[in-house]
């Protein structure tokens, strides 16, 4: 998908300051379970419109023609929810018609909690939730990420890497 239904997410690079991707994360393939059985729900209403009596088949018809119509909204809204790691900040595109914009330079992001839910470490997903001093809502908690472990040590390796947090003292 292109255009209208990408987030298009280079165009809010600071390419001037040098900031380039370091991972772009999508929402884990689980978040379309729910719009699938929709369409499959919406799919089964249609089958049985000739069953029906015909001066109420336009019932289960205009039924089916909503269901399919929220299925697609839903997995739309998936699709254009993006979480950005950048070597500068991390920040997060959402909205379908109007699109939102969340972000918190590295500096600002004080702790990472990783939640992994029993079928999300069976699945291979988690939640992010995080910790600055200026809590902003649109990051504070990024849901269904694919591969929760590898993105943390993303962030942790950039966030080191910049000079944000000082070496590691080991004894």
């Amino acid at each position: 998908m292109s255009g209208v239904f990408d987030p298009n997410i280079r165009r809010h690079l600071l390419r001037e300051e040098g900031e380039v991707i370091v991972d772009e994360v999508r929402h884990h393939g689980i978040v379309y379970a729910l719009p699938v059985v929709e369409t499959v729900a919406a799919l089964a209403l249609v089958v049985a419109v000739p069953f029906v009596d015909l001066d109420l088949a336009w019932f289960p018809f205009a039924l089916a023609l909503a269901i399919l119509a929220h299925a697609a909204w839903r997995a739309l809204s998936e699709h254009m929810d993006r979480f950005v790691i950048t070597n500068m900040r991390v920040f997060r595109v959402h909205g379908v018609l109007s699109q939102q914009l969340a972000t918190m330079p590295l500096s600002r992001i004080l702790d990472i909690t990783v939640k992994k839910p029993l079928h999300g470490r069976l699945l291979g997903f988690g939640h992010f939730v995080f910790e600055s001093a200026a809590q902003e809502q649109g990051l504070r908690d990024i849901r269904f990420v694919g591969r929760p472990d590898e993105r943390d040590l993303a962030i942790q390796r950039v966030v080191q890497r910049s000079g944000l947090r000082g070496p590691r003292v080991t004894n």
